[in-house]
Formats: structure tokens, sequence, C-alpha cells
């Protein structure tokens, strides 16, 4: 195990009706005059809205309300909403929604108290120095950004889509209400759960070894994942199955399964190409490319991906052949995402296979993609695309 510093503040608040608290955790964190930052319309046609500034008026806490969140959250939206905040006054920023909801809100935050341009955060990889405290309404298990020090960004002019973190961005609380994901269709709810599931896989595919406390918190989420995501698609309304994926969504990535060992975070940057040109889901994204990167991967450490099939899916150990038994659990991680209803290779996500030297170009690998379990070239990650488009059961 390697030598670490694990940091996460975050004050969670999880439970049926707990948005009814919002006003007091604000006041808590020293929210004066906020900004409610939220999505579509779910939020106003639910109630939710509703009930949050309900709370913050029994407080006599003051706001102002910013919607139109888009998945994958665009640069456009959070220049008005630094501009909205610094023309109000607003000390506190109250993310409505789910991780993009979170990551603009974030996005906003770090804006507010800089001279030049939020992107620098994100496109030039300046280092945070202030940011306005952010606090969350979930209302999907997915991003884990509730939790995280991490936001993601895209870019309008020439769709890139970029991150950035610090533990300045963490928020100040976060309130975990699994009634809000019932009404989530079937295809967001899979589309989450790939999500954390891939937040997962990037901490246990690591280089390094005797890791056995973080393998096994790693290895209780997936089978968690494994067991609920199911239940959830038969009966939207199965409370406890929520509860538990919304927490394994906070937990998988607040990185107290990631501490000790290196990671790999080359999945996720792949794939944010896909989603910054095709604007699709970055859960189904991460459904095609997740294991098309295990397949052109594996070989690195044949036994960790062995592992992974008997402890998370169930195989039998080949022991004559691992390499066997390594492959099988990459079908049964495919098989899974394919019957929760997420797309398995280019054709079924709307990606085309000539678009890949874009996909590549975008990415920006320099001198190769060298955060993770195996260093990429350009040639390697086009490979990884083309074995997503050839994908299939």
């Amino acid at each position: 195990m390697d030598n670490f510093e694990f940091y996460s503040p975050t004050e969670f608040v999880f439970g049926r009706e707990r948005e009814n608290d919002c006003g007091r955790f604000v006041k808590k964190y020293g929210g004066k005059k906020v900004l409610i930052h939220y999505g579509g319309g779910s939020a106003v046609k639910s109630g939710l809205l509703d009930r949050v500034k309900a709370s913050l008026d029994a407080e006599g806490i003051a706001y102002v309300c910013l919607g139109g969140v888009k998945p994958n959250p665009r640069d456009t939206l959070v220049y008005e909403g630094i501009d909205l905040c610094k023309k109000e006054g607003i000390d506190f920023i109250l993310s409505v929604g789910g991780g993009s909801c979170i990551d603009s809100a974030k996005a906003i935050a770090i804006g507010v108290p800089y001279d030049g341009d939020f992107w620098d955060f994100y496109g030039k990889g300046k280092a945070i120095e202030k940011a306005l405290p952010v606090g969350t309404v979930l209302t999907i298990a997915a991003a884990g950004s509730e939790g995280s020090p991490s936001s993601v960004i895209t870019k309008e002019d020439g769709m890139l889509k970029r991150g950035t973190g610090s533990d300045l961005i963490r928020p100040k609380f976060s309130i975990l209400n699994p009634q809000l994901t019932c009404t989530l269709p079937a295809y967001q709810t899979a589309c989450g759960a790939t999500d954390i599931m891939a937040h997962v896989f990037e901490r246990y595919f690591t280089n390094t070894s005797e890791v056995e406390v973080t393998d096994r918190l790693c290895e209780a989420i997936l089978l968690t994942m494994v067991k609920e995501v199911p239940r959830v698609i038969e009966n939207p309304d199965n409370y406890e199955a929520r509860a538990n994926i919304m927490w394994a969504g906070t937990v998988a990535h607040n990185d107290i399964v990631g501490v000790g060992r290196s990671q790999d975070w080359n999945s996720h940057n792949i794939e944010h190409e896909l989603s910054g040109l095709y604007d699709v889901a970055h859960g189904a994204g991460l459904a095609v490319v997740m294991p098309a990167w295990m397949e052109f991967v594996y070989k690195h450490n044949v036994m960790r991906f062995a592992q992974m099939a008997v402890r998370i899916f169930g195989c039998q150990m080949n022991f004559e052949n691992p390499e066997a038994t390594a492959l099988e659990g990459i079908y049964c991680f495919r098989r899974f995402l394919r019957e929760i209803g997420m797309p398995i290779n280019f054709e079924e996500l709307g990606a085309k296979e000539e678009d890949i030297p874009v996909l590549v170009e975008k990415l920006g690998l320099g001198d190769g993609l060298t955060w993770g379990f195996v260093r990429l070239s350009s040639k390697d990650v086009a490979e990884i695309y083309m074995n997503a488009v050839r994908a299939k059961l």
C-alpha cells in the first residue's frame, strides 16, 4: 500500500424527505444569499424546488435561481452563473440535481472569486485557490460529485470536455434522499449505475500491490451494484435498493476506495471525447469504452482481471489458463451492462468508426495517456475505440 492523505469533509445528510432540511445546513455553513442551481423541469414539476425554497425561507436565507443545466454541462451557463452571482452578491451555491448540475455549480463557485476566465482551471490546469462554498440536493446516483473534489465541464466552442479538481470544491454538505431517484427512467438509472461501477473499476485496476482493504471495499460496491441495479430496473420504487445504490455512488467517488493505491482514469478520459462529440450520456459512453479498454490492457496483469471475474461475477478460476478467466470476467461485465439496458458498441451508442481519428485528436495525447494502469499512445487509444466498434455478445 502506498502512503496517502485522505480528506473528505462533506457532511452527508441521508434519508427520506431530508431536502426539507437544506436551509438549516446552508445556514450552518455560512450561506446568507444563495444561488439555487438546477437542471430542467423535473425539479419544478416534482415540487422539489418549492420544498428547497421553503426550507431556505424558513431560515431567512435569500436566494436567486438559475436553471437550465444540461447533461455534459456547458461553459456558457457557467459564465451566466458567474455573472449572476457577482451581480447579486451570492455567497453560497446550492445545486439541486445530479452530477451535471453539481459540476456546473462547482465551476461557478470557482469562477466567482477569480478575476480571469474560469476555463483556466479546466483547459489550462491552473490550480484552484478560492471557491464559494457549495451544497447539494442530489437527485440521481451516478457521478459521485456530491462528495468528490472534481468537476467536468464541456466547452461549447470545439465541444471539449475537461475536468478540474480541488478539495476547495468538495461540497460542504450533500443531501441524499433515495426517494428523489425513484422517478428516473430506467435508462438514466442504468447510466448512473454504469458511472458508479466505472469509478470503482478505475481504482480497482491498479499497479499497487497489497491493497486488500481497498480491494475488498471496491468489490463490495461492485457486488452491490450487480445485485441492486436489476432490482430497481424491475421495480423503480424499491426504496431500499435505491438507497444502497445512492450511497454506493457517493462512496465510489469520494476516494475512500482509492486511497493507498495508484488509479487509472484513462477510460474516463477516452469516454469524455465520445460524450463531448456526440453529447451522449456519460454512463452510456462508459458502458461502451470500459470493457473495450479492459480487452486492450488485461494482459498487463491477468491475475487482477481474473480476480475481478471470480470475486465480482462468480466465475470459476481456471488455474491452468488464468487468461480465460480474465476474459470471461470482461464478457460478464459487458453482458451485465447489456442486461440493464446499456449500449455495448459504437453503433448502439450512435458513434461512428470514421470519427475515431477526430476523437483521438481531440484527446490531445501528446506523449500519451500516462495516468493509470497502462500508458496509452494515440495508436493504443484508436485500437480501444476499435474494440468498442467491434464489441458484441
